[in-house]
């Protein structure tokens, strides 16, 4: 009862003093502003006079962004980047791929992919594996690549002595039962199946232009197994390839979002000392094959009129990839080619435009708002350890092949041509943008992480890029000297044969820099792919004729008949 009457009052309190309240102040009062009366002259650009300034959270240095890397007495190599958050992304990568199956059957590492994560001595089921990750909230994932091969997991930091032990038993101890890999040809079967009915037609064609580009040799051979040798890679052979290739010396264990000591201490606990499951023997045969450009031409006539997935018909296209040979990522012309590709740009011609779209670049700008009939034309750069590629995509009806392949080999001279100021800066900007958006993401950061510590032992930081585009080091031939050949590629010297400076060499990347570059690449023989109705595709000494003349124009062709 008490209770009751002590509300009613505490009620009735507040209803005297609402009352009280409308009538001392009368009407409402209005809020000053600082934009109002009391702040009549000071701009929004500038702080407001007697208001404290804000203290910002700092950063100790730079070391707090600094990429670690161990190695071990194995030879395998430890890298973290620490990041804020409660999840981290932990893998292995491997200096393993496509390219390294010369003296085997081809299409091992794509077999590798699909049967990654499956049973080990310790998980005897792929379900048990991702019962024990949902634990800590992880998935996981396999890709390779020509020249890499990448397994991680992204899961709770807290599990981390969890997934490096996961990883190690997935990389050095699976079982590949028999029924396993008759699954893994089903998963091969059906990708292949899927590769040749899909409407996009951007992986074959890559897949065809590094065939062109690089015949027979490294690069250049088949990411995806051939048809003919899905039934022949059983266990030995894989066994026989892991044996050679997966190592301690060509692994790098990468993590993001994790202590570096930590990292190390579960890399020595899991992954140092340990026999795998193909054994312990010493490799006998690596291939160390650097990759020989060549230049060449390959075609797959297809009928390409019902790849439509829905009720709607897909036009009827036909796909050209011409290429040449740019320069590794490990050259210092590779920055000048970054910001050439970007320049490039190109898209779709149903990409939505906006800020960022790449719409000002030279092949929406000079081809697709130029030519309605043109449905695709972009620009994509390939670049490895020892080699590169520069490529453009086009696609039409397949009536106006020629004049296609025409448009797109005079976009190839004009490179070698003048170079405008404001589009340079543009693409250069655009570049950085793409780098820091792109690092922003924590899978991202690892793959960047695992994939420079692979190649270089160290990691450059998305500062020391942005400075690599915006100054570069001046252009230097490489040296003829084999011994200082090899550690000119590693990026260990100069082409004098002096070591080189961590920092580059302050000098602004200029349109010469640009034209130099796409003229030398401009020397070289075209890599050629087509792919579709081909009936009025030009010759390949066309194209290359196309390519060393002046203005880009094919040889004129006389017809009797049409």
């Amino acid at each position: 009862m008490a209770a009751v009457v002590l509300a009613a009052t505490r009620l009735l309190r507040g209803s005297r003093s609402w009352g009280r309240s409308r009538l001392r102040f009368g009407a409402p009062v209005h809020r000053q502003f600082s934009s109002g009366g009391a702040y009549p002259n000071v701009p929004l650009s500038a702080p407001l006079p007697g208001v404290p300034r804000p203290i910002f959270a700092t950063v100790d240095g730079q070391e707090k962004f600094e990429t670690r890397v161990t190695t071990l007495d194995n030879g395998l190599r430890v890298a973290s980047q620490n990041k804020f958050g409660q999840f981290c992304t932990v893998g292995i990568l491997i200096n393993s791929g496509s390219r390294y199956e010369a003296k085997y059957l081809g299409g091992i590492a794509h077999f590798l992919e699909k049967l990654a994560f499956s049973s080990t001595d310790r998980f005897d089921s792929r379900d048990r594996i991702l019962l024990t990750l949902e634990k800590h909230g992880g998935i996981c994932d396999c890709q390779t690549s020509r020249d890499t091969t990448m397994y991680a997991v992204s899961a709770d930091s807290k599990g981390l002595d969890t997934v490096v032990g996961l990883l190690a038993d997935v990389v050095l101890h699976p079982r590949l039962t028999e029924e396993e890999i008759e699954m893994a040809r089903m998963a091969v079967r059906f990708e292949l199946e899927d590769l040749s009915m899909r409407p996009d037609p951007e992986p074959l064609l890559t897949e065809m232009v590094h065939e062109a580009a690089y015949k027979e040799n490294t690069v250049g051979l088949r990411r995806f197994c051939p048809t003919e040798n899905i039934t022949k890679i059983d266990r030995e052979v894989l066994h026989s390839y892991l044996r050679n290739y997966y190592t301690p010396d060509r692994m790098v264990l990468a993590g993001v979002g994790i202590e570096h000591d930590n990292l190390v201490e579960c890399a020595r606990k899991y992954l140092l000392g340990t026999r795998p499951a193909w054994g312990s023997e010493a490799p006998v045969d690596v291939d160390r094959s650097v990759a020989q450009y060549t230049g060449g031409f390959v075609k797959l006539e297809r009928d390409m009129s019902n790849v439509s997935l829905g009720p709607a018909p897909f036009p009827e296209l036909t796909h050209i990839m011409i290429g040449l040979e740019s320069c590794s990522f490990l050259e210092a012309d590779f920055i000048p080619f970054a910001v050439l590709n970007m320049m490039m740009g190109g898209g779709g011609s149903f990409s939505a435009g906006g800020p960022g779209k790449g719409m000002f670049t030279r092949l929406y700008l000079n081809v697709l708002n130029r030519h309605h009939w043109m449905y695709n034309a972009t620009a994509y750069h390939h670049s490895y350890e020892d080699t590169g590629l520069l490529c453009i995509h086009a696609s039409a009806d397949p009536r106006q092949v020629r004049e296609m392949v025409e448009i797109i080999t005079k976009e190839f001279i004009l490179m070698g041509g003048t170079v405008d100021v404001v589009e340079l800066e543009r693409a250069k900007t655009q570049l950085m943008s793409m780098l820091m958006m792109n690092l922003e993401s924590r899978p991202v950061i690892f793959e960047d992480v695992g994939r420079q510590v692979l190649a270089t032992h160290s990691r450059k930081l998305p500062h020391e890029l942005c400075a690599l585009i915006l100054h570069t080091r001046p252009h230097l031939d490489p040296p003829e000297s084999p011994v200082r050949l090899a550690a000119w590629r590693q990026g260990t010297v100069c082409a004098s044969g002096h070591p080189r400076p961590l920092f580059p060499v302050p000098g602004s990347v200029k349109p010469e820099d640009v034209k130099r570059v796409a003229s030398k690449m401009l020397r070289g023989k075209p890599a050629v792919a087509a792919l579709g109705d081909l009936r009025d595709l030009p010759a390949y000494e066309h194209v290359q004729a196309a390519l060393s003349s002046r203005d880009g124009r094919l040889p004129r062709t006389l017809r009797l008949f049409r």
